[in-house]
């Protein structure tokens, strides 16, 4: 995957933040080429044009203060315009701060409160099993967020069923809100705790596409629900932001604005553009 379209995703991303004056930038940042791949490099099958067609894949992006990033990929998806981004977290308007499955066009579920997302996606799963369908259903969470109980609650609850047309991707970018997860209380060895409760795992370059696209694609072992592990890079893109506990939610100042125009290649007309909203 050509690298100016990823820095093209994540341009809209800041500039999106940027109109509403709020933004989990660098979340957002880690996860571009995963939900990439999972939207528009053949992965799921999905229908922009009818959301709720019967035969569509399923994504629950349980890390849902990442949800800069899954508006983007959806707006280039089509299903809805690219200006509903510069008016993100303004009052009234549809793109909130977490993604609301009662407003926003391609989200199935409401996300945000860290450690349901799997849950939720696991019972979905479950049910179309149960209805005899083959619909696919991916989940993404971050490897902070793996911290919570009940994300291991899934974890043990997903083999005893069978569900393998559930896939967990961890967005595994080693950073949470405050500092450095093994500084908290993260691990650093998720594949053999994945492993230990009977998934199958793969391991990837979570910023390659064709990476990504490749293993998720690729033959996984019936019976046994999926984890793809992908090692990312919390605020990548920008290098004042990349690898720094700091940026989990915060803005730039002006000198700091500076480098994100900068390296993503930002004019100051844009920026003038979306802080009006305009089209």
């Amino acid at each position: 995957m050509d690298k100016n379209k990823m820095k093209e995703y994540r341009k809209k991303i800041f500039l999106s933040a940027y109109s509403g004056g709020v933004g989990h930038l660098a979340s957002a940042f880690s996860c571009v080429e995963i939900l990439y791949a999972l939207y528009l490099g053949s992965v799921m099958r999905h229908d922009p044009n009818c959301p709720g067609w019967d035969g569509r894949d399923i994504f629950v992006m349980s890390k849902g203060h990442g949800s800069l990033a899954l508006y983007a990929v959806l707006a280039e998806a089509g299903y809805f315009s690219e200006s509903e981004l510069y008016k993100f977290c303004r009052p009234g308007e549809m793109l909130g701060g977490e993604p609301n499955c009662l407003e926003v066009p391609g989200v199935e579920a409401s996300t945000g409160s860290l450690g349901h997302g799997l849950s939720i996606a696991l019972g979905m799963a479950l049910a179309l099993k149960a209805d005899g369908k083959n619909n696919h259903v991916y989940c993404l969470v971050g490897d902070g967020e793996c911290q919570e109980g009940s994300i291991w609650e899934a974890v043990m609850s997903a083999p005893r069923f069978k569900a393998d047309n559930l896939t967990c991707v961890v967005d595994s970018n080693h950073i949470q809100k405050m500092d450095f997860i093994e500084k908290v209380m993260g691990s650093e060895n998720l594949k053999e705790q994945f492993e230990s409760f009977g998934w199958q795992i793969k391991i990837t370059d979570g910023h390659s596409v064709a990476d990504i696209t490749e293993k998720l694609s690729g033959t996984w072992e019936p019976g046994k629900p999926r984890c793809l592990i992908a090692e990312t890079t919390k605020g990548k893109g920008v290098s004042l932001m990349e690898n720094t506990p700091e940026w989990h939610w915060r803005m730039p100042n002006k000198k700091e604005l500076k480098v994100f125009c900068s390296e993503l290649g930002i004019s100051e007309k844009e920026l003038e553009i979306v802080k009006r909203g305009a089209n």
